[in-house]
């Protein structure tokens, strides 16, 4: 599907690897809807690429459908979406002080990265199957964001890698029950990037981190996960595939 002049939905598109993700979009073309449970970053990226600003929370079934009415009153309907929104945390199954890790700390991880990323793809995909195909049978492309974190899971990562590997498992499952209506479906899962969590983090750390990439030895652009994210519209063959995006790394234990 060549973007030019179709809606797009980005949610978590107000900062980090979404934001990035709305900007190529926008560049290639698209109509924009920047969703973000933050309305003031959203309305920051949107302002930037002439998009539109909405506030979403994933987890929630009404804010989500409000959201995809207001983009759809904007911009048409979407043939587009990149689910980027998502949570991290790390915890210990049992704490340096002997208590479990409280039930609610995994739950919330769960409900936002998996439950929330599959209830905006339900959501959306009852409006793909119902448009008109495009001259190839397209009707529409999902774009999900797992994590390496899924396979190479790290200590205290219990509950985001439980969350991005159900994504990994989503994925095929998605793509065939959606492929009688040309929707695709993907899911990229990246490693190391240089998001706003790992800017907070002092050089030295960051360097540290950079040097575990097997190659590029640097952490990974936003730029290029974007890249991957838009060209995965543009590929008609790539259908039920997870990419890993991480320079060859695999994560230790810790």
């Amino acid at each position: 599907m060549n973007l030019q002049g179709h809606a797009a939905l980005v949610t978590g598109g107000g900062s980090g690897l979404g934001a990035e993700t709305a900007r190529e979009l926008a560049r290639q073309g698209a109509k924009v809807a920047v969703l973000d449970v933050n309305a003031e970053a959203a309305q920051a990226v949107a302002a930037e690429i002439g998009g539109l600003a909405v506030a979403c929370d994933i987890t929630d079934s009404a804010s989500v459908q409000q959201a995809i009415d207001a983009a759809r009153e904007a911009h048409g309907p979407a043939r587009v979406l990149m689910n980027v929104a998502g949570i991290g945390g790390a915890r210990r199954v049992v704490g340096k002080d002997g208590q479990p890790m409280p039930l609610e700390d995994f739950k919330r991880v769960i409900d936002v990265n998996l439950v929330g990323t599959f209830n905006v793809v339900r959501l959306v995909a009852a409006g793909m199957v119902k448009l008109d195909p495009l001259n190839d049978g397209e009707r529409g492309v999902i774009v999900c964001t797992a994590s390496v974190a899924a396979y190479d899971g790290q200590v205290g990562q219990e509950a985001y890698a439980a969350s991005k590997g159900g994504l990994v498992s989503l994925t095929l499952p998605l793509a065939r029950d959606l492929a009688q209506f040309g929707v695709r479906v993907c899911t990229i899962a990246p490693g190391l990037f240089l998001t706003p969590l790992l800017h907070k983090l002092p050089e030295e750390v960051q360097q540290s981190l950079a040097a575990s990439i097997p190659f590029p030895k640097r952490l990974g652009k936003p730029q290029e996960f974007a890249q991957l994210a838009a060209h995965v519209v543009g590929n008609p063959s790539l259908n039920g595939e997870v990419i890993r995006l991480d320079g060859a790394l695999r994560l230790p234990p810790r």
